[in-house]
C-alpha cells in the first residue's frame, strides 16, 4: 500500500488487537527530548550565547536518562552573522551528542514564533522573551527572498548530509495549514533533496494528518505533536491510530513534540492555570506500552517556550541547571522507556529562582 493510502486510513482507524493490552517491556527505538538550553528563549540565542560547558552538562543529563536522540535547531539569523561561528559550535554539539550515544535531529527552520527583529533575537527578560520565526513571514511570502534560505540549506547539506551522528534533517518545524508557509517548506525540501545524502529527510508536522502533504513531497520519517491531550484515553486513541498506520506505511512515524495530559490545551486565555507544572509520567508510560518513537518538551526546566503558555505561568522540563530533577517519578518513566527505571537523584518541585520575574502561579 502506498504511504498516502496508508495516512488515509486515519478516518476510521480501530483499535488494534487485544495484544495492545500487554506491558511492553523492550526498549522504545527512539527516546528523545527537545533541547533549548536553559536561559535562551530561542536558537539565535543558543548559538549565540553557545556553551561548550553547558552542552556538555545537559547532554550528560539527556545520558542518564538513556536517550538516544536530541531535536533542536541550527539557526539562519545566527548563519547569516556567522557561518564559521555556526559551523563551530554546530560540529561540538555533535560531537559531544556522539560521545554519549545520542544522535541529533536538526530542523533548518521555524515557523513558531514572532518576527526575528534584533529586539526579539536577543530579548532575555522572562516576561517577554519569545521564539522567532526563521525566516521572517516577510522572507516567507516573497520568493524573490528565496536565493539566501536555499544558500542556508545548501551549506548545511553540504556539510552534514551523510554525517552519521545525525538522526534526520528536518527542514521546517510546523509549516502547519498556512499556504504562504508551506510553499517556502515545500521549495526547501526540495532543495534538501537535491543535496540529499544518507541522513532522512523530515518535516516537523503538527498531526498525523498534516503528514500527508510531507510523504508526498517525499518525507523519509512522519512526524506528529500532540502536547496537551486532555485525558489519557484521548492520548490512547492517537496511539491506537499511530500503530493502525504504522501498519501500513514503510515511513518510521516518531511523535516529535509530547508533554503531559492537560486541563488548559491550547486556548489564548491569559489566566494562570492550576496544573501548570510538568508531569511526563502522565503519559510515558503509554509510549512506552505501544513502543512509539519519541521526543518529550523539553529536556531542561524552563518556562514554557511560546508567550500565551508563559503568561498561563506553564513551567516545563526535567531537569535544573544543577542536575536537580523536578520529579524523581517523571524521570524513572522516561528512562523506563529504555528498559530501565533505575535513576537516583534529588527532587526539588520549586519555581527555579532565576526566573522569580514570572509571577509564580497559586499552587
Amino acid at each position: 500500500m502506498s504511504s498516502v493510502a496508508g495516512i488515509g486510513l486515519l478516518a476510521g482507524c480501530s483499535a488494534p488487537g487485544t495484544s495492545s493490552n500487554k506491558e511492553r517491556v523492550t526498549p522504545v527505538d527512539i527516546r528523545g527530548a527537545l533541547y533549548l538550553p536553559t536561559r535562551d528563549f530561542n536558537f539565535y540565542q543558543m548559538w549565540e550565547n553557545y556553551s561548550p560547558e553547558i552542552i556538555e552538562r545537559d547532554l550528560s543529563y539527556a545520558a542518564q536518562l538513556n536517550l538516544n536522540a536530541i531535536r533542536t535547531w541550527v539557526n539562519y539569523e545566527f548563519w547569516l552573522e556567522n557561518p564559521r561561528a555556526h559551523r563551530k559550535a554546530i560540529d561540538h554539539f555533535l560531537s559531544t551528542a556522539a560521545d554519549k550515544n545520542i544522535n541529533v535531529l536538526f530542523s533548518l527552520f521555524e515557523n513558531v514564533g514572532t518576527t526575528p527583529s534584533h529586539e526579539n533575537l536577543i530579548n532575555t527578560d522572562p516576561q517577554t522573551a519569545t521564539p522567532v520565526r526563521s525566516p521572517s513571514l516577510a522572507v516567507v511570502q516573497d520568493k524573490k527572498r528565496w536565493t539566501k534560505p536555499r544558500e542556508f540549506v545548501r551549506w548545511f547539506m553540504d556539510r552534514y548530509r551523510d554525517d552519521g551522528r545525525m538522526l534526520a534533517i528536518e527542514v521546517m518545524n510546523e509549516p502547519g495549514w498556512r499556504n504562504d508557509v508551506k510553499k517556502f517548506a515545500k521549495d526547501m525540501f526540495y532543495t534538501l533533496q537535491q543535496y540529499r545524502g544518507a541522513v532522512p529527510l523530515t518535516v516537523g508536522a503538527t498531526s498525523l494528518i498534516n503528514s500527508v502533504d510531507y510523504l508526498d513531497w517525499g518525507s523519509d520519517i512522519i512526524q506528529f505533536h500532540y502536547n496537551y491531550p486532555s485525558s489519557r484515553n484521548i492520548f490512547r486513541d492517537l496511539l491506537q491510530d499511530y500503530r493502525k498506520i504504522s501498519e501500513q506505511v514503510e515511513q518510521p512515524i516518531w511523535l516529535t513534540e509530547w508533554q503531559k495530559v492537560a486541563s488548559f490545551g491550547w486556548n489564548n486565555s491569559s489566566q494562570a492555570v492550576e496544573d501548570w507544572y510538568p508531569d511526563y509520567s502522565s503519559l510515558a508510560p503509554l509510549l512506552h506500552k505501544y513502543g512509539v518513537g519519541n521526543f518529550f518538551w523539553s529536556l531542561m526546566l524552563k518556562p514554557a517556550y511560546t508567550i500565551p503558555m508563559r503568561q498561563k505561568g506553564v513551567l516545563n522540563g526535567l531537569f535544573y541547571e544543577d542536575g536537580a530533577v523536578w520529579s524523581l517519578e517523571d524521570a524513572r518513566s522516561i528512562k523506563g522507556m529504555s528498559g530501565d527505571r533505575s535513576f537516583s537523584g534529588v527532587e526539588r518541585k520549586q519555581w527555579p529562582q532565576w526566573i522569580n520575574a514570572i509571577k509564580r502561579p497559586q499552587s
